[in-house]
């Protein structure tokens, strides 16, 4: 049997691959949680004034936006663990993070503020973010990573770079919960350089672990 009669072969057999992988990545990401939890509660915990911090809708806002990418990532690394599968229309997913980010950024562009621009893009915390995200990202896209392997993704590198976005958003939201920084501006900036970062290192290793 050649390349591509396996392929369709394996495209044939779809029903039976999505719901093994589907649960597989479940359970895994259920073990690999605590795992981040642990590391998070252990290097950095929640911060001090986080019930005043919960009144504020900024604050509310990143968790919006980074359960919303690791949801719309974690779908589409499903969609491409299927053989000849593409990326095509479920790109469109991740409309949805970018668009409650922009919301934010208007909202906060609309309000009176006494910090400059630049100062709430700078923030006090950007060396963490970008240095802690990738951390707590860690079992996560090795969690991800073994379970996407169950499936025969013929795009590994970009199946890879998925799995270390869902991993980075999964990341991300705990991170939110110690950042006292809420700015829309300092997420934009900061978390996504620290998600890009995890995405490739996804895409590379996905593009040797899901090579099939």
């Amino acid at each position: 049997m050649d390349t591509n009669d396996l392929i369709r072969t394996l495209a044939a057999d779809n029903d039976v691959h999505e719901r093994p992988v589907g649960n597989l990545l479940l359970v895994a990401l259920v073990l690999a949680v605590p795992v981040s939890t642990a590391l998070f509660l252990a290097g950095l915990g929640v911060r001090s004034d986080v019930m005043t911090a919960m009144r504020n809708p900024f604050f509310d806002l990143k968790f919006v936006i980074t359960m919303a990418l690791a949801a719309a990532a974690i779908a589409i690394s499903l969609h491409l663990s299927r053989p000849e599968a593409s990326l095509g229309r479920w790109a469109w997913l991740l409309a949805i993070p970018v668009g409650l980010l922009g919301i934010g950024l208007m909202s906060e562009m609309m309000m009176p503020h006494r910090a400059p621009m630049s100062t709430r893009m700078m923030g006090s915390n950007s060396r963490v973010c970008l240095v802690a995200i990738p951390l707590l990202s860690l079992p996560l896209l090795v969690a991800a990573l073994f379970a996407l392997r169950r499936g025969a993704s013929s795009r590994p590198a970009v199946a890879g770079a998925f799995a270390g976005l869902l991993s980075a958003g999964l990341a991300a939201t705990l991170y939110a919960a110690h950042c006292t920084d809420d700015s829309p501006m300092f997420v934009a900036t900061w978390y996504t350089i620290a998600i890009g970062f995890v995405a490739a290192i996804g895409a590379l290793a996905g593009s040797r672990v899901l090579r099939f």
